[in-house]
């Protein structure tokens, strides 16, 4: 099939489908796919869900590392430096060498780092912002009364 065929043939069922309202996902695509709630619920299984927890145990994991690699990333700075320094002091290339690895190393540190603040940041405010969509949604769906809602479906 070419792809001139197959586009047409896409575009045709897509015509052929209802195109209703879908709040909160899309039906499932074979009738025993996932629904909601687990539990047998008639409704389809949502396609964007936000577990708190879930986001909050792996926020804490990434603070956690981040905390162990200012300490830990950094162990051997000092004695590197100093033997750096007392190798070029000598005349040994091996110092210079030295020190552009443990720079290299410090580099890698940081930007270890801000990957691990930059992950635990993110799914903070990920977790309160959509706590605080989810409330706006609930609030303003309440305001709104059955009657209103059937006008959109003449």
């Amino acid at each position: 099939m070419s792809f001139e065929d197959e586009w047409r043939q896409l575009k045709e069922d897509a015509a052929a489908k209802s195109s209703g309202m879908r709040l909160n996902g899309l039906p499932a695509m074979d009738p025993g796919g996932p629904r909601y709630p687990a539990s047998g619920g008639t409704a389809p299984a949502p396609d964007y869900v936000v577990k708190r927890d879930d986001l909050g145990a792996i926020g804490h994991d990434a603070f956690l590392l981040f905390n162990g690699m200012e300490s830990g990333g950094k162990h051997a700075k000092v004695e590197s430096e100093a033997a750096a320094a007392a190798l070029k002091a000598e005349n040994f290339a091996m110092g210079a060498a030295l020190a552009t690895v443990n720079k290299t190393w410090e580099t890698q540190v940081k930007s270890l780092m801000q990957a691990c603040a930059h992950i635990s940041n993110h799914l903070d405010y990920t977790a309160k912002s959509s706590k605080q969509d989810d409330e706006w949604i609930e609030t303003d769906l309440k305001r709104i009364s059955v009657s209103k809602l059937s006008e959109y479906f003449k």
